[in-house]
């Protein structure tokens, strides 16, 4: 008996557990339970301690809450060590993308909390193995991540249902093999992969977007985002997992009415891809755009297609708005070949929610447009939830939202209900002068300020100015030669300025380029937003016509909404009004005047292409910059997704905007 008392410790692994229990207990370990049955042979004493033993280890257990299972001695399984097997690299080759080394931290880290031992496993031996309702959620999850604008074979979404059937298998047969038992561990474990990859993917996005020159801090955000306590604390025993995965998606309002929007966009999608349409006939060359009466061949196909999306009504197709009693113009079938009235009143519609001009008319662009698939309008939804997910916590309900492809600025109120809107114009994509998307806070209003020339546009437009009109082609335009401080030089030459010796500003006054107020949210691009005397640019539809900046169809509605409520004119310590801003803006005594934010502003530059509005219906943007393509192949190179730092704006140069 003495001996075998001695050998009771190889039947117990001595082991902290990571529990509410602050005590050590024993748990049993698979290599010595193989041997458990020879015991029987000694004599009935060495069985009472034998069982004693066991007594011990069971009340130690007791009152322990723990995501880990306690094996049976029973059991011929040894999973923890098929995972620890599988663990010794980073790569798991039955996944779609086996290299997960980017989340190796975190796979290791889940199963340490659990002991090593299977998590989305249920039962100790074969006869009870199965998937947990929490695998089964999950799964479905995967299976469905298109509709989150995810690709469901990032996380093997079509190879689940032959793991689930393998498991199911093993359970039939009682199979307790050690192929079994690999395919039991590699199921968890490609569990623990792909649920950590989606996970990650849905709060913070695929790639780093500093890998596309994006100045958005991604990194620190992920730092802060603890994907394995989430999925202990919030995935594995939470009957609603679906409601848990959706809390940590971007509570944004555009998020949310562009994904539900979605699902419908998937439909339309494989309907088109089962029977794909002709696309609409071009006009010919020279041909104007067509009116009402016009001879147009495709005008049935067109009819179709204008009722895809419900522009033009169908009793087989529901219209995407939410409100479904809007008006919406219902043209008769056309009889012939003609461009009717009720055709062009639904190409308006269409004209409306794709950017164009809303004419009426049918021109070639708009043919183009009515000629991009479902499966296109698809993508773009997907790069815009992604670039979503990209943005700080502290940015996803951003008090200022500029829609860089879409021309237009959004302004919500403290609770997040949209205040206003206004066009906006934005870096030129042709002049390589693109506006960068950011974040950052807005700090400082300044009334009446100077234009400081960057040196690019003193070579290339004043010096050419000055050759051609002499020296008095500065005064006649509102501008002034000074030292880098601001001193004026009031005898400049030509020389000095082509030359650079000396810099060129423009006065403040209702010619300067920049109107009458800036917005500045300081960051390294020099962009800002500003009012513009060249009001006639936002009767454009394509409006990228600036050197970088972003200017404001009403600057001062935004001056007063930024400087209303409690915020006192640091001159007076009077609260601002519609009055008192005009005046900042048009006294010629207090030039360039800085106002400072009491409470700084959340301002996001966006580049979204693809949005819901807020009654449903979708609306969809030319990819300007062509950053939607530079997203798509990133993303198209496959796992481990590109990262990388951000670099300052290739196209943009600092300081030389406007």
């Amino acid at each position: 008996m003495a001996r075998l008392s001695q050998s009771l410790p190889q039947y117990f692994t001595l082991r902290r557990q990571r529990s509410p229990c602050a005590h050590w207990h024993h748990v049993f370990q698979g290599p010595h339970f193989r041997g458990f049955s020879s015991v029987t042979t000694h004599r009935s004493t060495s069985l009472r301690s034998l069982a004693l033993a066991l007594s011990v280890a069971t009340l130690a257990l007791v009152g322990c809450k723990h995501h880990a299972k306690v094996t049976s001695i029973f059991s011929s399984t040894d999973y923890p060590g098929q995972l620890e097997a599988l663990m010794t690299s980073p790569q798991l080759p039955v996944l779609r993308w086996p290299n997960y080394s980017n989340y190796q931290p975190q796979v290791q880290s889940f199963y340490s909390g659990h002991d090593g031992d299977l998590a989305w496993v249920s039962g100790d031996d074969p006869t009870s193995t199965e998937a947990t309702p929490a695998a089964k959620q999950m799964i479905d999850l995967f299976l469905h991540a298109d509709l989150k604008g995810l690709c469901p074979d990032d996380y093997d979404g079509p190879r689940w249902q032959e793991r689930l059937d393998r498991l199911a298998k093993i359970r039939a047969t009682k199979d307790s093999s050690t192929d079994a038992q690999r395919d039991v561990a590699q199921f968890d474990l490609a569990m623990t992969v792909s649920a950590i990859r989606y996970l990650d993917d849905l709060h913070l996005g695929r790639i780093n977007p500093q890998a596309l020159n994006f100045d958005i801090d991604v990194p620190t955000k992920r730092a802060s985002f603890d994907v394995v306590k989430l999925i202990n604390d919030q995935i594995l025993s939470n009957p609603d997992v679906a409601s848990a995965v959706a809390a940590i998606e971007p509570q944004n309002s555009l998020y949310k009415a562009t994904e539900a929007a979605l699902p419908r966009y998937l439909t339309l999608a494989k309907m088109q891809s089962a029977d794909p349409p002709e696309p609409l006939p071009s006009l010919s060359a020279g041909v104007k755009p067509l009116v009402p009466g016009d001879h147009y061949a495709g005008a049935e196909a067109l009819l179709a297609r204008l009722q895809l999306e419900g522009d033009a009504p169908a009793d087989d197709i529901s219209p995407p708005a939410a409100d479904a009693s809007a008006p919406v113009p219902r043209p008769a079938k056309p009889a012939s070949t003609v461009y009717t009235k009720e055709l062009s009143e639904a190409v308006k519609h269409f004209q409306e929610r794709n950017g164009l001009e809303v004419d009426g008319k049918l021109g070639q662009g708009t043919i183009t447009a009515l000629n991009v698939t479902m499966a296109q309008d698809v993508q773009k939804m997907d790069d815009t939830l992604e670039r979503f997910r990209w943005l700080p916590d502290n940015y996803q309900q951003p008090r200022v939202l500029v829609n860089l492809p879409e021309f237009m600025l959004r302004a919500y109120g403290p609770d997040h209900t949209l205040a206003f809107t206004m066009r906006v114009v934005d870096g030129e994509a042709k002049g390589f002068h693109d506006t960068p998307m950011f974040v950052r806070l807005m700090r400082y209003v300044v009334f009446r300020p100077y234009w400081n020339l960057p040196p690019s546009i003193i070579k290339k437009e004043i010096v050419p100015h000055l050759q051609k009109n002499g020296m008095g082609y500065l005064a006649a335009h509102g501008y002034e030669v000074t030292t880098r401080n601001g001193t004026v030089v009031p005898n400049a030459t030509l020389s000095d300025i082509a030359h650079l010796r000396y810099t060129v500003r423009q006065k403040p006054g209702p010619q300067n380029s920049l109107g009458l107020v800036k917005f500045l949210f300081p960051n390294e691009y020099d962009v800002y937003m500003h009012s513009t005397p060249e009001l006639a640019l936002f009767g454009l539809s394509r409006r990228d016509k600036s050197h970088g900046c972003v200017r404001l169809q009403h600057a001062d509605q935004m001056a007063l909404w930024v400087l209303g409520g409690d915020q006192k004119d640091p001159e007076n310590q009077t609260t601002w009004d519609a009055d008192s801003v005009h005046d900042a803006m048009n006294d010629e005594d207090k030039n360039n005047k800085t106002v400072g934010l009491r409470t700084p502003l959340p301002v996001v530059l966006a580049y979204m292409t693809a949005l819901a509005d807020e009654d449903g219906n979708m609306h969809f943007f030319n990819d300007i910059y062509g950053y939607d393509k530079d997203l798509e192949t990133a993303l198209a190179k496959g796992r481990p997704y590109p990262q990388g730092t951000v670099k300052i704006n290739p196209k943009l140069t600092p300081g030389e905007t406007e």
